[in-house]
């Protein structure tokens, strides 16, 4: 069983890896076949790096996948309100009542993505023990830490960004 877990971890990384680096334009309609199969891809990934390094029995499985995946699309679309709202803020126009309620639904999308959090978790330690949680936590952050490291190259991850 381990085997195979590999082995499918091993593709969807391999996938992943070999799709070619480009930009990706998206029109306003939503996001475009490519960057939507990227997408896909890198879900897929994510599952498998998940189910290799937490092991599930098959009704924890059935149970907790459920979770997961409303939890990631809920994660998504809050993400993606904040990096809206963090491109409408760059706007030199802006006065300071606007940039003020910037700030304020700012703070709100990020205590929704804590309350996020702490459903999730109370969810998912209803399905999997505290260790496995914990696994479930680890991989989550070492999957990142690896995507980072593939999509940016050596030492990456670690790089800090420039100074403007």
């Amino acid at each position: 069983m381990n085997i195979l877990r590999s082995f499918l971890f091993g593709c969807c990384l391999l996938a992943l890896a070999a799709q070619p680096a480009r930009a990706q334009v998206r029109p306003r309609g939503g996001l475009n076949q490519p960057a939507g199969r990227r997408l896909t891809q890198l879900d897929n990934a994510r599952i498998a790096f998940i189910t290799a390094r937490v092991v599930l029995t098959q009704d924890q499985a059935q149970r907790f996948w459920p979770i997961y995946n409303e939890f990631i699309g809920k994660r998504r679309d809050l993400n993606r309100s904040a990096r809206l709202l963090r491109r409408d803020a760059d706007n030199a126009s802006l006065s300071d009542a606007q940039l003020r309620e910037n700030f304020n639904q700012d703070f709100a999308i990020r205590q929704q993505q804590l309350n996020l959090e702490k459903d999730y978790f109370e969810r998912v330690q209803k399905v999997l023990s505290l260790r496995q949680v914990a696994q479930l936590y680890q991989a989550e952050r070492d999957f990142t830490k690896e995507v980072l490291r593939r999509v940016g190259g050596p030492n990456q991850a670690d790089a800090l960004p420039e100074p403007r």
